[in-house]
């Protein structure tokens, strides 16, 4: 079982060959999370793969043997170990996915896994020799190291733009990046051969890593503009002479009022306090598909307001009136369960209703002074979460 050293650009989409050299029982560490979602996807089927995005939940999959391939962080991994979810010693391989940024918070775990099989992920070997022959001695190295013949460090090939942009947002920021640069005739390289289009493009963006030698051919068209995660930048500064690229808040975005209904929306939501709301709507969405009530509740926004619509409910003269509810966290019981059966169970509306506190075994509900009683006497008898509940005024 030899350790072997592949030297790739730093990109998951480029580590293909790592398939191959790896067996059911693995464990791949990367840089963070978004890495190891992007491993997780890539991975076949039949490895049933999982990112480790939360702690918990990864381990009651490990626990429940229901993961082959696992990807995460050096510190995620580092706490599964001490949880005792994740058995290092047990493991065949472990793949070191470009740990150029990371080597030093890797030889404690690599410790509990003398006898795995290292398979190493470099854009740059030479510079982690020490610690190659540390945990992957006489390893193989397959592929090009990035040296000249006097065994120095190449230099760029080429000058180039960048912007960081999460994976989730790629295709999108693709788009803001053609606006931003006013592009009209643009080369939009996705991977596979550098081939220039027979008109001459205004700009060249490149939403994979390249490598040296098609940064090169790209830079031959037009200056590239390339669309990287920020654990890449240390890679492409490597190959090419760099400046970044701000993505522009709206890159030029035309703005029309449906954008601006979704901004606000999108912004109330970030604010949360939606309980009410939604315990209105809660029965709908068993009759109807959610994404049809949310559309139906904006038209009925758009409609000119009705002459005979009721007066909202006035706001309490003066502070609140609190009710004691039998019923807490031992319950399961939330804000939301509580104000759900205020609207729904005892009539009131969403100006009614103030601060709730959820203790462990009761409730302390604060009310508009003159719905009080009718809050006392309609929530007596309740059900919440399974448990029939009483209220009463509160006499703290």
């Amino acid at each position: 079982m030899r350790h072997v050293v592949l030297v790739l650009p730093p990109a998951v989409e480029r580590a293909g060959k790592v398939w191959e050299l790896m067996d059911p029982r693995a464990i791949v560490v990367c840089a963070d999370h978004e890495q190891a979602v992007l491993w997780a996807d890539a991975a076949p089927a039949e490895l049933r793969a999982h990112a480790v995005t939360g702690l918990t939940r990864t381990a009651a999959l490990l626990k429940e043997g229901r993961v082959g391939v696992l990807a995460g962080s050096p510190p995620d991994l580092a706490a599964l170990v001490t949880r005792s979810a994740l058995k290092l010693d047990t493991l065949e391989t472990i793949v070191l996915a470009w740990p150029e940024g990371f080597a030093g918070e890797l030889d404690t775990l690599l410790a509990e896994a003398p006898e795995a099989r290292r398979v190493i992920l470099s854009w740059d070997p030479h510079g982690l020799t020490d610690f190659i022959e540390r945990h992957a001695r006489r390893a193989e190295i397959v592929g090009d190291i990035p040296l000249d013949s006097a065994a120095r460090p190449l230099g760029s090939v080429a000058s180039a733009r960048y912007a960081v942009v999460p994976a989730a947002r790629r295709a999108v920021a693709v788009r803001d990046v053609l606006d931003a640069v006013r592009s009209v005739r643009p080369y939009v390289w996705k991977g596979g051969d550098v081939t220039a289009p027979a008109e001459p493009p205004d700009a060249v963006v490149a939403t994979t890593l390249p490598t040296r030698e098609e940064l090169r051919l790209l830079a031959a068209i037009a200056q590239p503009l390339v669309v990287a995660l920020a654990s890449q930048i240390p890679y492409l500064k490597s190959i090419a002479s760099l400046s970044s690229f701000a993505l522009p808040a709206s890159a030029d975005r035309a703005q029309d009022r449906n954008a601006a209904v979704r901004a606000a929306i999108s912004a109330r939501l970030m604010e949360g306090d939606v309980d009410a709301e939604l315990a209105v709507l809660a029965p709908l969405f068993e009759e109807h598909d959610p994404a049809l009530v949310a559309g139906a509740v904006l038209a009925i926004s758009r409609q000119p307001a009705a002459v005979n619509q009721p007066a909202p409910v006035a706001s309490p003269q003066s502070g609140w009136a609190r009710v004691f509810v039998t019923v807490g966290t031992k319950d399961r019981a939330s804000a939301k369960d509580l104000v759900g059966a205020l609207i729904k169970e005892v009539g009131l509306q969403k100006g009614q209703i103030g601060k709730i506190d959820v203790r462990e075994t009761f409730s302390l509900v604060e009310v508009s002074p003159d719905a009080a009683d009718q809050a006392v006497r309609r929530l007596t008898g309740v059900s919440i979460r399974g448990r029939r509940v009483s209220a009463r005024p509160d006499r703290t």
